[in-house]
Formats: structure tokens, sequence, C-alpha cells
């Protein structure tokens, strides 16, 4: 992790991660837990649409939002043969599906006593079952519609069948062993629902606690003793933690990718572009430069950029930034993945002489860009800023380019506290007054869906073909994929923009310093800093990736 300490899923894992990172983190993490319909995550996502959610064949097994969240995210971020995952800068990845892993754990452990549960009182009195259990998804069916008086008149039929019930069981035809049974078909099912809807309230209240918790600040762990292999046998834990730190790995890997008028994937789209381009012209006439390349630029403002939090007064200044060397990949707009290699050491990163060579030779026709990029992750991970610095030479023309970047919070709709149900009744007699139940987490259709779903979630691509799933936007990543724009929030949009003056004079200050050295003329090259150095404290964000023809 972020701060220094390693470690390892075992019984219990630290929700903190990185310094500023938690609220983030603690948010998506809660998404695991939560109980409601999926169908709310797609107004996380603006670009989502209805084939996010694919719909359910039966509606009694539908997942609701936090099965579904949990079951995609574990899948598509730990799944073997998986495509290449978007950084999710501002938060701890692994922390999330470590949760989500969490969440499945104690959703299984509820589906296996409600499995025996089904199996004592559905499996022996099977057509009681099947009647019930045909009954409740009628009603869900109907009640699903928008109309009102289509869920009344669900209730009312299910009402209608427990009353021909009870009249069946009073004069039944039968007698001896199958008029006992055939009492016992209608009852015993509610029996189990009894003992069924207390172990779903337990589940329910220990979800909510964690999910209350995350979004407290508290310190609630994810317990997976199952990515701990016991024994050298164990060969679904060792791969289990094996795909927890490729998770890691790939989070720390440099290379990034440009999506047209999306942006950077991960660092959200460009609002600003400042551009110093001017001709290299010897200082002395007559002299000739002494050599230099953009690395030896590049290295001079990486060096500047790290002391940013130095200020030459006692008040306010700049948080530590994250400093590093980015190489940018371009993929069409429209691009459902991207390729990622691992490298000889499974770090997926570009080090060394490659990296150099990106930044020296590929300025101009494909191939990938080196960016040097300055980064802040502020707002306990809610705002992330990122300001890149390009230096291309083409002919006799030295361009400096700085962007920025900015990734906006989580989406309110992760920020949602759980909340009791409840119900209001008047007085009798002082009837314009009126008082409040609460009432149970779990309502008793919420108790059928558990118990239907249970004997099938040993095997879940057949509850998903029965019941739909969640469906995630792709290139994935679990920050940008939720992250909402940082302009409605007056002071993150003011730290965006004030982000970026202090970062564009360090780097033209390392650039003419560097220029100087080697025996270029800088006076064109100052005097334009100058008017950049104006001309950044515009307060107005533009759609910089948006080319209008």
């Amino acid at each position: 992790m972020a701060d220094g300490f390693d470690f390892s899923p075992g019984a219990q894992i630290p929700i903190a991660g990185g310094a500023g990172q938690t609220a983030a983190t603690q948010a998506l993490a809660s998404a695991a837990y939560r109980d409601g319909p999926m169908d709310e995550l797609l107004k996380a996502n603006s670009e989502w649409t209805a084939s996010a959610i694919k719909k359910p064949r039966i509606s009694l097994f539908e997942p609701n939002l936090g099965e579904a969240f949990s079951r995609a995210v574990q899948t598509r971020m730990l799944g073997e043969g998986r495509k290449p995952l978007i950084q999710s800068f501002g938060t701890e990845p692994q922390v999330i599906v470590e949760h989500c892993l969490a969440a499945t754990r104690i959703r299984k452990l509820r589906d296996v006593r409600l499995t025996l549960i089904m199996v004592v009182f559905g499996l022996l009195f099977l057509p009681g079952v099947l009647l019930w259990l045909g009954a409740f998804q009628l009603r869900r069916t109907i009640a699903g519609a928008q109309n009102k008086r289509a869920g009344a008149l669900g209730t009312a039929l299910l009402g209608l069948l427990a009353v021909l019930g009870v009249i069946f069981m009073i004069k039944l035809p039968f007698t001896g062993f199958w008029g006992v049974y055939l009492r016992a078909m209608l009852v015993a099912p509610v029996i189990g629902w009894y003992w069924a809807k207390l172990v779903c309230e337990r589940t329910a209240q220990d979800l909510r606690e964690r999910w209350s918790g995350l979004l407290s600040g508290g310190g609630v762990g994810a317990k997976i003793p199952e990515a701990v292999p016991q024994a050298p046998g164990e060969s679904a834990a060792e791969q289990l933690r094996q795909s927890l730190e490729r998770l890691s790995a790939e989070q720390k890997s440099n290379v990034v990718f440009y999506a047209g008028p999306k942006g950077i994937l991960g660092m959200g789209t460009r609002w600003g572009s400042w551009q110093l381009a001017e001709e290299l012209v010897p200082a002395e006439p007559g002299k000739d430069i002494n050599p230099f390349r953009s690395w030896d630029i590049m290295r001079a403002v990486h060096d500047q950029l790290r002391l940013l939090e130095r200020t030459p007064v006692n008040t306010g200044g700049l948080t530590a930034p994250f400093v590093e060397h980015w190489v940018v990949s371009p993929i069409g707009e429209g691009a459902d993945s991207v390729s990622r290699s691992a490298g000889d050491e499974g770090t997926f990163q570009i080090r060394g002489a490659e990296l150099q060579k990106i930044c020296n030779e590929q300025h101009f026709g494909s191939g990938d860009r080196h960016y040097l990029g300055v980064q802040f992750v502020l707002w306990d991970g809610q705002l992330v800023i990122t300001l890149l610095i390009n230096v291309t030479v083409l002919h006799k023309t030295l361009r400096i380019e700085v962007t920025g970047h900015a990734l906006g919070p989580i989406h309110p709709v992760f920020n949602g506290k759980p909340k009791n149900r409840t119900k209001s009744f008047r007085k009798g007699i002082k009837f314009w007054e009126t008082w409040e139940r609460t009432l149970p987490v779990v309502e008793a259709r919420e108790v059928v869906r558990l118990a239907a779903r249970a004997p099938l979630t040993w095997y879940p691509p057949l509850l998903e073909y029965w019941g739909g799933k969640l469906v995630l936007p792709e290139p994935f990543g679990l920050r940008h994929a939720w992250a909402d724009k940082p302009w409605r929030h007056r002071f993150m949009a003011d730290d965006a923009l004030r982000a970026a003056t202090p970062v564009l004079r360090v780097v033209h200050e390392a650039a003419l310093r560097v220029l100087a050295e080697h025996g270029v003329n800088t006076e064109r090259f100052g005097n334009r800093a100058t008017f950049l150095s104006g001309a950044v404290q515009d307060p107005t964000p533009r759609q910089a990736d948006v080319y209008n023809a």
C-alpha cells in the first residue's frame, strides 16, 4: 500500500490506503454492501445506457445493487484472461475489490443457510414451494409496473391465494397420509420463510453496518481468508493472491491511454492547454548551439517539480505532488479495450532507455508520446488534478506544452447512507396526528427473492442467465467510470485552476535554464513565457480536447 505497510490479504484487511485517498475508496467500496435496485448505478455514469443492465428472464432471481456490483467488479478485476484495466487515480482499487470479495463471502454464508432451509422446507414440500414462488413471481411481475393499481392488484392476488389455501386445508377431499402432506405442503413454506427471514435480517444488519461504517470514515476491514493459501496445494487461494498482486502492479503502470474527446482515461478530459513554441537561435551569433535532447529538459523540469511544495512565505502552499514520467498511447474514442504489456518483470511500466527513446525521438507521426506529469490528489481522493508537460523539437522549433486534466469526485449516488424503512400511521382519536413505526430491514418479498436465489449461487453464470447482471463500461477503470465533473464544486474548481499557474512557471523556469546552459537565445522564450504566465490566470476551464472545425 501507499503508506508503506504491506498487508497481505488475510483475515482482516485495513481500509486505510494511501494518504488522502480514503473518501473515494470508501465510497466505492461501500457499494459492495448496499441493497436496493441495481438500476441506481445508471445514474452514476451519463455515458451508460439501459444496455448496461442485462435484464432478468425471471425477475425473482434479479440481483440487487450490492450483489450486482460485487460480482461485476471482482469478475472484471480478477477474472482469468480479463482485459487490461485503466488506472484508478485517487483510489486504492485493491481495497475496493477486497471489500467486494468480503461482501460476497458474507452473502455466501447466508446463502448456505438459506439453501439448507430450502432443502428442508422446500425440496420435501416442493409443490407447495412452487405454488408460493409462482404467486410471488406473479405479484413481482405485476407490481413491477409503474402503475400503482397494478401493484395493488398483485398484492390482492397474493392475499386471495392465501385465503383459498386456508379454505383448501379445511375442506380437503383427501384423508390419511396425503391429507396431512397436502396441508403441510402449504404450511411448511411459511415456516421456512419465517426462519429464512431471521437469517436474512441478521445478514442485512451486518452488511448495512459495514456500508455505514465505510461512509462514516470508520476502519471497516475486509475479511477474505480465502486469499491466503494455507497449504501448497491450495491453487484457488494462490491464484486469487496473484490476481490481487497483478491488480496492484497494473495500478502502478506509467502507461495511460488518450481517447480523443474523452481525454486521458483515468485522468479526465483536458480542460486547459498552454504552449510555448519558439525558434532555437544561438545566444552568440556565429556559434552553434550545444547539443541537447528533450530528455535533458524533462530531467531538469522533473527535479524542479519535486520542490513545488516549498514556498518562500510561511502560509499555505501546495501538498506534496506525485511526479511521474508517463507514456501516452492513443486509442479511438469508441475503443472497447486497451493493450498493455506486463514487460519482462511484470511491472507494467516503461523505464530506462526505452522511456528516454520515446521522449527524444517520437515527436511526430504515429507511436506513443512521452509526458512528464505532476499529480495532486485532493479532497480525500475525490479530486485528481494532473498537469502534463511535453517537449518536442521539429526542425528549429522547440515546443513546450503544459496541459491540465481534472477528474472530479465520485458520483453522489455512492455517498448515500442506509435508511431505515418506516411507515406512517394516523392516531385513532387525534386523527390529525401521525406516528411512525420502523419496519424490518428486509421485506417479505426480499426474503423470498434471496431464498429463491440461494440454491443457484453455487454457479453464478446460471444465476446471471436467469437473473441478469451489471455490464461494466469498457475500457474499465474503477475511478473514471463513476467520476462526476469537478466544475460543479466551487472549491474543487478553484483548486484545479490554481494549481496550473505555479506548475507552468516552474516548467518554464527550468526549461529556460537548460536552454541558456546550452547556448540558446532565451529572449523570445522568456517573452512568450511571461505572456503565458498571465494567460494561465484566466479562470475559465475549456474543452481543450474538442476541436471545432
